[in-house]
């Protein structure tokens, strides 16, 4: 019988082959030692699996060098726009990223998911003890942003689901990209519907975080929704860039951005399954979006990955600043 790192590395090849995290059939490509290590075990909805895996997968990956990261996460699917369907064509898109030969690529993945393995046996959750479930999620995010105004706006709505009972408040978080870092008073949040800031606090990686507390406590399965408007101040200049990066699951993110006339765009990409580094990556990638004749775009993502973020960036036109 095999020692369980080396039948949790097992598992996690068999997952890596065909689509990956993406396969039809996840539930049957999942082997119980990934089942252990994962906390999925009794999840059985395919959508769910794949939500849970996608989390842990990513979650893992932050603990390893970064050749080997970028290299898991191709692996398993996660990190690319175009998701490609055979596992030879993420070898090679490895290959490229590392400037190294295909047969290199797939020493860096075995090695890889062996050190994975290692990272989730650390992490895993004890048998006999339950690990907490995210206690909300999103069924449906609705952003507007408005860059053509004297000072930028984005109005967000939002669909909440309980998870569990008694959910009295949601912690949300937004990240400000522009030309220095974001601090509290940087940002005015208004609340619209739904709820009230009850605190605020700097998150990592520049993200400004807040607390709102709903109306009422909401029971399992149970729906609510939220209203916000965010501004931030004057002089602020705002990175080419509006991207939403779930920290758990979001069925629907629905984006549109309004362009100034005067200040419009060269060109537009739409980022899907995206590393966040990416976002400022100085070659983009990405299918390119067209403006219409109000200056405006709008896209929409289904089923996004915790982790990995979704929206758009863009090359401000000639002359211009970023938007």
């Amino acid at each position: 019988m095999m020692a369980r790192d080396d039948q949790l590395v097992h598992d996690l090849k068999t997952l890596r082959k065909g689509r990956g995290i993406l396969a039809s059939a996840i539930g049957s490509r999942v082997g119980p030692a990934l089942r252990r290590a994962s906390g999925t075990n009794g999840l059985e909805h395919a959508a769910d699996l794949r939500r849970k895996l996608s989390d842990r997968l990513w979650r893992w990956s932050t603990e390893l060098p970064e050749d080997l990261r970028l290299a898991v996460l191709a692996a398993f699917a996660l990190d690319q726009p175009d998701q490609l369907p055979l596992y030879k064509d993420r070898v090679r898109l490895v290959a490229e990223r590392l400037n190294r030969d295909e047969r290199t690529a797939r020493r860096r993945i075995d090695e890889g998911i062996e050190r994975l393995a290692e990272v989730a046996i650390a992490n895993s959750v004890p048998a006999g003890f339950t690990e907490p479930a995210t206690s909300w999620h999103t069924e449906e995010l609705r952003v507007t942003l408005a860059l053509d105004q004297p000072t930028p706006e984005a109005f967000e709505f939002r669909r909440i689901v309980a998870d569990h009972d008694r959910i009295e408040h949601v912690d949300l978080a937004l990240a400000l990209t522009a030309n220095g870092l974001a601090r509290g008073e940087d940002l005015e949040i208004d609340v619209f519907h739904g709820g009230r800031v009850a605190g605020r606090a700097t998150e990592p990686a520049d993200r400004s975080g807040y607390r709102l507390a709903l109306p009422k406590a909401l029971r399992r399965h149970e729906s609510h929704q939220i209203g916000l408007r965010f501004r931030v101040r004057r002089d602020w200049l705002l990175a080419p860039h509006y991207v939403c990066v779930p920290k758990h699951r979001c069925s629907e993110f629905d984006l549109r951005v309004r362009f100034d006339l005067d200040h419009l765009p060269s060109r537009i990409w739409r980022l899907v399954n995206a590393f966040q580094r990416d976002v400022e990556d100085p070659e983009p990638r990405g299918e390119a979006l067209p403006l219409d004749r109000s200056g405006e775009i709008h896209t929409l993502f289904r089923e996004l990955t915790p982790g990995l973020a979704y929206g758009i960036r863009w090359h401000p036109g000639k002359g211009t600043g970023a938007a």
